[in-house]
């Protein structure tokens, strides 16, 4: 069943988080993600005071990487998130972007994110086994010392690349493509993960408004901090400026829609509405509530 989400970014008021949640909620949302951007508000900040205000909607970073927090700490931020919430949250897991700027080492993220998924979900199993990796490692007898919700939450794994698809197809419960609104690019991933039970979720920069010319101009200008990351990751895409549509989803509500359509009608399980939503995010959120979301769910 396709999935509607809203993805927020960590740079808002205790109260914005609540009203939009809510919103968002009321109106039929499926998930809220929270973006963990280097130095922005840590995910977990806005996520629990989500998990307290709503109900239903389910919630979840995306995304966390083991580059800057230790698995142990993954696993406890969403063991955290998941008693908070009564069972609604899900783990994303991402190698990271801009690490260079903290001088840390990004070779190996396959085993890092293997070892990571090990540990995690060690952990969350009450599995006090311990574990040896090249990478990090749990003490014989280590494990919560409280009793988690659940003991497997749902894992996301945010990648562009082949082999950690292929590693999420083995291991998560979904895969997501931060940045892309591109349909080739989804029907690319599900070959990759090769495992049809593994949602695809497919977010990006999103502006709706009436004026669609003024959404796609403010869509352009917000994209440019991700572009240097996700533009070069297409493989789908020829030579030449990236095309805004393949990074985007901005323009009228009924062409906001339309896209959204045509990700689902590629492959994809969960398409999520990422910031800044609108002109204001206030106005971006109602107009996807009161107009976006009805177009999708056949109730206009």
């Amino acid at each position: 069943m396709s999935e509607v989400g809203l993805g927020l970014q960590s740079d808002k008021s205790a109260d914005e988080y609540i009203a939009l949640a809510q919103r968002a909620e009321a109106a039929g949302f499926d998930v809220v993600s929270v973006f963990h951007d280097l130095l922005y508000q840590p995910a977990i900040y806005p996520l629990i005071l989500i998990a307290r205000a709503t109900e239903r909607i389910r919630l979840g970073p995306a995304a966390l990487n083991p580059a800057t927090l230790h698995p142990v700490e993954l696993a406890g931020q969403a063991a955290a998130l998941d008693l908070a919430s009564g069972g609604r949250a899900y783990l994303g897991i991402a190698t990271g972007a801009w690490l260079d700027r903290l001088g840390l080492d990004e070779r190996r993220p396959l085993q890092r994110m293997r070892e990571t998924i090990e540990i995690v979900r060690r952990l969350q199993a009450g599995d006090r086994s311990g574990f040896a990796g090249e990478q990090f490692m749990l003490d014989p007898g280590a494990g919560f010392q409280y009793e988690p919700f659940r003991p497997r939450i749902p894992l996301m794994i945010g990648t562009w690349k082949p082999r950690m698809a292929a590693l999420a197809g083995a291991t998560a419960d979904e895969v997501k493509i931060g940045g892309s609104a591109n349909p080739d690019m989804v029907r690319l991933m599900r070959t990759w993960i090769g495992n049809d039970q593994v949602g695809i979720v497919v977010g990006a920069v999103t502006v709706v408004d009436e004026d669609g010319d003024a959404a796609r101009a403010r869509a352009a200008e917000q994209v440019e901090m991700y572009l240097e990351v996700v533009a070069r990751l297409d493989p789908t895409l020829g030579p030449g400026p990236p095309p805004l549509d393949a990074f985007t989803i901005a323009g009228t509500p009924e062409e906001v829609a339309a896209h959204a359509r045509r990700l689902f009608d590629a492959g994809a399980k969960r398409v999520e509405f990422g910031t800044p939503q609108g002109l204001t995010a206030a106005c971006g959120v109602e107009l996807l509530c009161d107009r976006v979301l009805p177009l999708l769910r056949g109730r206009a």
